[in-house]
């Protein structure tokens, strides 16, 4: 039995991310979106009233994958490095050579969009929030881990945007590795 095509709104959504992250926001037109998902300018408006509703909805969508296959990602590595900086590293390693790879929605939206859409900064916010709090699961649980937490987040920005700018992810994983390196134990 073949498997079940998605609806129009998972079809729209799925589109939408993946044109916005390749292309970006503002380079995407909501008439190629109709015509890439198969679905028709009604079908589209009905699901998403405007431009501005389907960034939201990405960004809802991009962070929950994202932080899925991070934390899943991490946790695996660690079993593997005992490390887990060695861990760290290797997570995202694997996402800048992925061949998708076009650095952080989120970081790339904020610098995109802030203007024009200033919710899309309390997602980003948000997005990085969580990723620290993924990151202080594996440091000492007090305000000292938190700290380096956030430390750590700020670190693996400099290396997305470093290995999207520089199209050299294997720097980028070096200078964070000598970066995590420089922190307390």
């Amino acid at each position: 039995m073949p498997a079940a095509q998605p609806n129009a709104h998972d079809r729209i959504l799925q589109t939408a991310h993946d044109l916005f992250y390749r292309d970006g926001i503002r380079a995407t037109g909501i008439d190629k979106i109709i015509k890439e998902a198969g679905v028709t300018k009604v079908t589209f408006y009905r699901h998403f009233p405007a431009k501005d509703a389907l960034v939201r909805a990405f960004l809802n969508y991009r962070h929950e994958r994202w932080i899925g296959w991070f934390r899943a990602s991490l946790a695996h590595e660690i079993t593997l490095r005992h490390s887990f900086a060695a861990a760290l590293c290797a997570t995202l390693d694997e996402w800048f050579r992925s061949e998708a790879f076009r650095g952080c929605a989120f970081i790339n939206t904020a610098v995109e969009l802030a203007d024009a859409l200033p919710e899309s900064l309390a997602l980003a916010q948000s997005h990085k929030q969580e990723m620290t709090r993924i990151l202080a699961e594996y440091l000492p649980k007090d305000e000292t881990g938190l700290r380096l937490a956030a430390i750590i987040a700020m670190g693996i920005d400099g290396a997305i945007v470093k290995a999207q700018r520089d199209a050299r992810p294997d720097e980028a994983i070096k200078i964070l590795n000598d970066y995590l390196k420089l922190l307390p134990a």
